[in-house]
């Protein structure tokens, strides 16, 4: 199949689920439509003992789309820029030692803690790890996904200060751990490297990615301020995200670093002194409505990777096993920074705990696991992955807004 039938089958399933969510579930539109991603590709898992056997078709189909190139190279800058855009600077100025502690040092040390668990887990469970992919996947797990709680939050009332926090952790750790991550493929892929060469890629991906993004960001303001056309005005922004992903990737820069960083200045400084009223709102009706669309696509594709997954009884449970885990090691990672700050500044009501529930695992993770060279390692890890995800989209995305309402 063609690219184009592809995405046109993806794209009306993402508009009768998003319509069926709508009329009769009323879950989040993200989580509905992954759900019924869920429950369709489970009946098709089941349709052969009926008789009835497309599976074999319909995964043909779902291994024509790379998963991890077409997020990882392909909406995630999208996103990432959609997300910074609407984030105002000042506010994110306010909470920026929480913000820079948790997704610097609290990514850095989620992945050392899964890391750990995981290398004496595993074995346990019959399944033997190198102690360099078992901080692979604390990297992969690591970055939480604030998509599917985000309009949650702002249903029950949050404060914007607390809803800020989840945002700007959220967009900021994402790249960090995909600069993790990449750091820690390399050794695994190339054997053993010195600590100055490590080092020097961990820098050059995210002070590389930084610069870029503001380089990239003032570029586009200054074009911006020059012309007052939405039509054009969104083009630029357009090839700002396009063009800058790819310019990264050449530069073998943080791409998802660039991309938040440009998204905050023309979000912040290129709204404030670059656009009129009238673009303003154009611009963020096209961004908005970009977001959406690839948000559903993304959590259809979520839900239809069941049925390319392979089961693994000792993969499943050590799943299950890792659910409490990384939920006391997200914990830990938050309560650090807010019992140090607390002395400082006063912080929402249960905010540690919102913080830790509301740290939702997504599609960045199936993702990076899938981006693992094929391997016995990492289809168990897939799996692993893949349950924590669902449950933390599925459960914690379901109930943290119940979770927020209780401090309002």
């Amino acid at each position: 199949m063609s690219i184009i039938t592809i995405t046109s089958i993806l794209v009306t399933f993402c508009a009768i689920f998003s319509y069926i969510n709508f009329r009769f579930i009323k879950l989040p539109t993200t989580i509905g439509i992954m759900v019924m991603a869920l429950v369709v590709s489970s009946f098709i898992m089941l349709m052969p003992a009926i008789g009835i056997d497309i599976l074999p078709s319909v995964r043909h189909i779902m291994n024509g789309i790379d998963f991890s190139e077409t997020l990882l190279h392909g909406m995630l800058s999208f996103l990432l820029f959609a997300g910074a855009l609407h984030v105002n600077w000042q506010t994110l100025q306010n909470q920026k030692y929480i913000i820079s502690f948790m997704a610097l040092i609290g990514t850095v040390l989620s992945t050392a803690l899964v890391g750990l668990v995981v290398y004496h887990l595993f074995p346990a469970l019959g399944f033997n790890i190198s102690f360099i992919h078992a901080l692979l996947f604390g990297a992969l797990i690591s970055p939480t996904d604030p998509i599917a709680v985000m309009a949650i939050l702002k249903k029950a009332g949050v404060p914007k200060t607390l809803e800020t926090k989840v945002v700007g952790e959220s967009l900021f750790n994402d790249g960090v751990a995909v600069v993790i991550f990449i750091t820690l493929l390399g050794i695994a892929t190339h054997g053993e490297t010195t600590a100055s060469h490590v080092a020097m890629l961990f820098v050059e991906e995210a002070v590389g990615g930084i610069v870029l993004g503001g380089v990239l960001g003032y570029i586009a303001f200054i074009m911006l301020r020059s012309v007052d056309n939405y039509q054009v005005e969104i083009f630029l922004t357009l090839a700002l995200v396009m063009g800058g992903y790819e310019l990264a990737s050449a530069l073998h820069t943080s791409g998802p670093i660039a991309m938040v960083v440009a998204g905050l200045i023309v979000g912040n400084v290129g709204r404030a002194k670059a656009m009129s009223d009238h673009t303003k709102e154009n611009l963020d009706n096209f961004w908005e409505l970009i977001d959406e669309f690839l948000n559903a696509l993304l959590f259809l594709l979520l839900g239809f990777s069941l049925l390319i997954i392979e089961f693994n009884q000792a993969a499943f449970y050590a799943g299950l096993i890792m659910i409490p885990v990384l939920l006391l090691i997200r914990y830990t990672s938050v309560i650090l920074p807010v019992s140090v700050l607390k002395r400082f500044r006063s912080f929402s009501p249960g905010a540690a705990n919102i913080l830790t529930w509301g740290g939702l695992r997504g599609g960045i993770s199936v993702a990076l696991a899938l981006s693992l060279p094929a391997s016995e390692v990492r289809d168990f890890l897939l799996l692993v992955t893949y349950c924590i995800v669902m449950f933390s989209i599925i459960v914690q995305g379901l109930t943290i807004g119940k979770l927020a309402q209780r401090y309002n």
